[in-house]
């Protein structure tokens, strides 16, 4: 036992040596696995968060011209959270249910993850009730949601369900984006769209690369509330398959929370349009986002969204 290491520390053996790097493409599996492994997504998180640290990063000195991997090396970062260099050894294995909120926090100090990539740690490392709900439960949209959205005139809106799915949209969504009432329903996903389906590259052109980064980071996010849920983890094999894009995304083991932002479309009938988005979580549904776009008033995005009012679809699409 390590006399060094906190109480309640994992007792899992030594690891191995020191990993390649892991900016590094990996081979693929041959056969996706029915739900992501916690175990293996915290040891990857934890290894890719430690690479883009130097040590003049954070005040370490750094010696030698070469180092066998990319980053802090875990003796780097142990000492920098406070911890045994065995302990740290085996939570980057990904054994973790023993850990305490304040070894985390230590980790997560040292790491200087953002808030978002600090819960997305603690979700991989410590079971919670969140992680406990039924992974697989249909997602329903309030009426009451359905009625809010389609009021809100001039303004494009919809509902992403945990998986990215389109749980509900208004008329102006549909004129911006394309009728989604027009697909299977198990292709209303904005992760699929924006990464199989060609159209989404030409609306979101110069922002398509941002646009596609912040789904991944949204993803990998529900990815560590729910780890077993089959239908996320079919989705994520699903893209990684058929997209290199999606598949280096999502092994750079980036999280973070969109809350706002900006956006540059180029819309087949209006043309070029800068838009501002908000996200915000449904506050009885945290597992619901609502999304709305909107242009700075008397601008020539106004102009075109007000075009697009007069042009678009009747009503909201069956959904």
């Amino acid at each position: 036992m390590d006399e060094n290491a906190p109480a309640g520390h994992p007792t899992e053996a030594p690891a191995p040596r020191e990993p390649q790097d892991p900016r590094e493409p990996q081979p693929q599996q041959s056969q996706q696995p029915d739900t992501l492994d916690p175990r293996a997504e915290l040891s990857e998180f934890l290894r890719t968060r430690r690479a883009r640290l130097q040590p003049h990063d954070v005040g370490l000195p750094s010696y030698g011209r070469h180092r066998r991997v990319p980053g802090l090396r875990r003796e780097e970062l142990a000492q920098l959270a406070g911890v045994s260099v065995a302990y740290y050894t085996r939570l980057e294995q990904g054994n973790g249910r023993n850990v305490s909120g304040e070894v985390l926090d230590s980790i997560a100090r040292a790491l200087r993850l953002s808030d978002a990539e600090h819960a997305h740690l603690t979700h991989l490392a410590k079971p919670t009730a969140h992680k406990k709900k039924k992974a697989t439960r249909t997602q329903h949209l309030r009426t009451e949601m359905r009625h809010l959205m389609d009021a809100m005139d001039g303004v494009p809106a919809y509902v992403l369900g945990r998986r990215s799915e389109i749980l509900g949209w208004n008329r102006m969504a549909a004129a911006l984006f394309g009728d989604w009432g027009e697909l299977p329903r198990e292709e209303r996903n904005w992760a699929r769209l924006t990464f199989l389906d060609a159209r989404m590259r030409e609306l979101f052109h110069e922002t398509w690369e941002q646009k596609a980064s912040d789904i991944v980071s949204f993803l990998r996010m529900e990815a560590g509330c729910y780890p077993n849920d089959p239908l996320l983890s079919a989705l994520v094999g699903e893209l990684s398959v058929k997209s290199p894009e999606f598949r280096g995304l999502w092994a750079t083991h980036d999280v973070r929370e969109k809350s706002h932002g900006v956006k540059r479309l180029r819309h087949p009938v209006v043309g070029e349009l800068t838009l501002s988005f908000e996200s915000m979580r449904l506050p009885d549904d945290h597992d619901q986002t609502l999304v709305t776009y909107h242009a700075e008033p008397a601008s020539p995005s106004a102009e075109g969204l007000a075009l697009l009012a007069s042009w678009g679809v009747e009503r909201p699409a069956h959904r």
